[in-house]
């Protein structure tokens, strides 16, 4: 397919297929536009890798005809990977003020604040970039100026979701704008590209203020500390909690570094009006914490969040017991389950009161669910439903609401182009696209070798040997093995040693006079020797030093 073809196209390069790494793209007359930049998270199936971010490699072909990147709102599955792929896409960034100061921070951190170049977007403002014809429509969602898209073409008019709900009364912000959607269904859609999250989640809307007002009276009937955990991101959760404390004349302290850089994006763009400042670790001691409310990172239970070292006891600062609640007020990252019931039972162990969204109304969902979606359809009236933002069995989920609303689903993964117009609406091709790891400062490919090799590592051990031997290729001393997880005390080593030395020393002599040679043949010989042993085939490394 001719990639610079008259045309508009849709091509999702994360997301969809899967929950986060939201990176969609769209291709406008040869010019391409993307939407949003975020990471993923592996889950306990991938222990090798943790932070995932999509891979550009594509779209990087292409970047002279990149216009910009827009963000459509400020979670981190849409805007955390931007730090580690800027530097390959380079291009301008489009984003609402409060995005934008989440962003920078971002850049800061990462060197790169001179280099990005960042466009203010207003709320509900209509700009055109290149050929794009954009409108934005503020939506509700868990956390302030999120965003839906109107992308208006000479070959139709598309709206882009984002995340979004029907909240009748949201703590941040206006509640969505109905009448605007059923404007743009009347103007005409070809196609809508929308969340899945929820749509198998059949429940009436729910809202932050139901939220709010459970909390309130939660935390006022409370005694002894109370620490809630939600997503760091979750301003409005922050400030329902913040509310709740103010009421109950409970002082508010934030643990957790995201926690507080998000206090600060929050309060510059002017919200948590009437909120009093938090308390941080640092200036915690200045007040009564026997009545305190923490705001906490580790809802997830992640290993190296504060939630989860306060329950195991190795926090520097806190350390929580008999007397103390710890609330949940946040949902269950599929994948995580196992990590977040070690973290409750450690502190249920401690003495300590949880509460989740099963015991109290302490957590709503910020995604639409199946009948939001289904109203959404009724008012936008597409032509086609195109699901992005989620797994498999939410894009199926989707696509069933589309078909009972008179629109077209067309399924698609990470990959697919689709070739909107002109001509029929349908999948034309697919390009690479594949998952990146952060792994310090680099990023790895999950396919590949180095983390292939940690996977191998991780489930069948590492055996490391040396030796080293003459000019002839003869053992100047006994080799050594080292097998950390795989070998210990009780283990007959020397048995071990003595065998894999006589090995080599029987070895002919044109493979010891070669080290590639005895490199290979040395592996052979340890694979036999400890493979009956364990009954694993690890991964074997042998270093010869020849004198």
């Amino acid at each position: 397919m001719n990639e610079t073809a008259n045309d508009f196209a849709f091509l999702p390069l994360g997301g969809t297929g899967e929950i986060g790494m939201n990176f969609n793209l769209y291709r406008l007359n040869g010019s391409w536009l993307a939407f949003d930049c975020g990471i993923g998270f592996s889950g306990n199936d991938m222990p090798e890798a943790d932070i995932l971010v999509p891979d550009p490699e594509f779209i990087i072909r292409y970047k002279d005809s990149l216009l910009g990147l827009v963000i459509t709102h400020a979670h981190e599955d849409h805007i955390g990977a931007i730090t580690y792929l800027w530097e390959a896409l380079e291009c301008p960034i489009y984003a609402t003020s409060f995005a934008a100061s989440i962003i920078r921070r971002k850049l800061r951190e990462a060197n790169l604040l001179n280099d990005v170049t960042i466009h203010l977007i207003d709320i509900g403002a209509r700009i055109r970039i290149g050929e794009f014809d954009l409108e934005f429509i503020p939506v509700t969602h868990s956390i302030p100026e999120a965003q839906s898209v109107v992308i208006r073409t000479p070959y139709g008019t598309v709206l882009h979701t984002g995340d979004w709900k029907f909240d009748p009364d949201p703590v941040i912000g206006h509640p969505t704008n109905l009448s605007k959607f059923a404007e743009i269904g009347d103007e005409g859609v070809l196609a809508m590209i929308c969340d899945s999250t929820n749509a198998i989640v059949r429940r009436a809307p729910e809202s932050e203020g139901a939220v709010r007002k459970s909390m309130v009276d939660l935390i006022a009937n409370i005694r002894g500390r109370v620490a809630v955990t939600c997503f760091a991101s979750n301003v409005s959760r922050i400030e329902t909690i913040a509310y709740a404390a103010k009421q109950a004349n409970r002082p508010v302290v934030i643990i957790g570094r995201s926690l507080q850089n998000i206090e600060i994006a929050a309060r510059e763009n002017g919200y948590f009006r009437g909120i009093p400042p938090f308390y941080t670790e640092q200036n915690m001691n200045e007040i009564d914490q026997e009545n305190v409310v923490f705001i906490i990172t580790g809802s997830q239970g992640e290993e190296r969040s504060a939630l989860t070292r306060i329950s195991y006891d190795t926090h520097q600062h806190i350390s929580f017991g008999v007397g103390d609640t710890v609330i949940y007020s946040s949902r269950t990252i599929p994948g995580n389950e196992l990590a977040i019931m070690r973290v409750q039972d450690n502190l249920v162990r401690r003495g300590v009161r949880v509460i989740t969204s099963v015991d109290h109304l302490v957590h709503v969902s910020g995604h639409a669910s199946h009948d939001e979606v289904t109203e959404l359809y009724k008012l936008v009236k597409p032509k086609y439903g195109i699901p992005v933002h989620g797994e498999w069995v939410h894009l199926n989920a989707q696509a069933e609401i589309a078909k009972s609303c008179n629109s077209e689903p067309i399924l698609l993964e990470d990959g697919d182009i689709i070739q909107l117009a002109p001509g029929p609406t349908k999948i034309v091709n697919s390009v690479p696209y594949g998952r990146l790891t952060v792994d310090g400062n680099r990023l790895l490919s999950i396919d590949g070798n180095v983390l292939a090799a940690r996977r191998r590592m991780l489930y069948n051990g590492v055996i490391v040997a040396s030796f080293a031997v003459d000019d002839e290729g003869m053992l100047l001393s006994d080799p050594n093995i080292s097998a950390p997880g795989l070998l210990d005390q009780y283990d007959d080593c020397d048995l071990i040693i003595d065998n894999f030395a006589d090995a080599i020393e029987q070895l002919p002599r044109t493979v010891r006079l070669n080290d590639e040679e005895l490199i290979d043949k040395s592996k052979s010989i340890l694979r036999r020797i400890l493979g009956r042993k364990l009954g694993k085939k690890p991964l074997i490394e042998v270093h010869v030093i020849r004198l």
